[in-house]
């Protein structure tokens, strides 16, 4: 295990702390014609290996620096500015999942298949419902009260969205480590936030548009949670 969070120590040194704007913006431009790309791959086979600190480790510590210059090799490559921000997602998978394949191998360990045991999978559903297919279910079922002032010109794209999912989240970690007092506080800081936003609308439907939506998200999250803890066992 030790093993495994020094490497993944010496990849956010290497990937984000000594990795200047400069380099990134010079591998960019001229690809792997970029020194600042080799350099970049050699820091995170120093980082590796002296981290770890074994003299044996000098060849998983090359393969670890040679993997991650060919996968930065191929996002250079192929990201767009519009896949930009994709591709640096892409990336930082593609890296752990090197660590944890080198950290097995070095280590002579397996993957222990238990972990995906029933609790995994009622955990796993249950975090995956309440993600875009709440989203989809609470949209249609008050679809039927949006009012026609609804607009949010000023807002983020999707933000309304994303801001349900990530409390819905929150509620169902919540409900699953026993803190129902958090939800309360989570509850009333959304209020406080959208209370400037409601006030200045000065549009009834709105407010209670919004209060349906809130309460309906909240609602679901708790149900879910509630069912998943009494699926997996715990006690209250």
């Amino acid at each position: 295990m030790i093993v495994f969070v020094k490497l993944l120590l010496a990849h956010l040194i290497g990937d984000f702390i000594l990795q200047p704007t400069s380099w990134v913006i010079d591998k960019e431009t001229n690809k792997y014609c970029s020194i600042y790309l080799y350099l970049h791959t050699f820091l995170h086979f120093i980082l590796a290996w002296v981290l770890v600190g074994k003299l044996e480790f000098v060849w998983f510590a090359t393969g670890l620096a040679v993997s991650h210059g060919f996968i930065d090799f191929l996002k250079l490559n192929f990201q767009t500015s519009e896949t930009k921000r994709i591709w640096f997602s892409v990336d930082q998978i593609l890296h752990f999942l090197v660590i944890v394949a080198i950290t097995l191998i070095y280590s002579n360990n397996q993957i222990d298949l238990k972990f995906f045991g029933n609790q995994f999978w009622i955990v796993f559903t249950g975090f995956i419902l309440l993600t875009k297919p709440t989203s989809i279910i609470i949209k249609n079922i008050i679809s039927i009260w949006t009012p026609e002032s609804k607009t949010d010109d000023d807002s983020l794209q999707n933000a309304g969205n994303y801001i349900g999912i990530l409390e819905r989240l929150f509620v169902f970690c919540f409900i699953l480590m026993g803190h129902f007092d958090a939800i309360g506080f989570l509850l009333a800081a959304k209020s406080i936030f959208r209370f400037g936003d409601l006030k200045e609308a000065k549009d009834r439907k709105l407010t209670e548009y919004v209060l349906i939506g809130t309460l309906l998200s909240f609602g679901i999250a708790l149900l879910i949670g509630l069912l998943v803890k009494i699926s997996i066992g715990f006690s209250f």
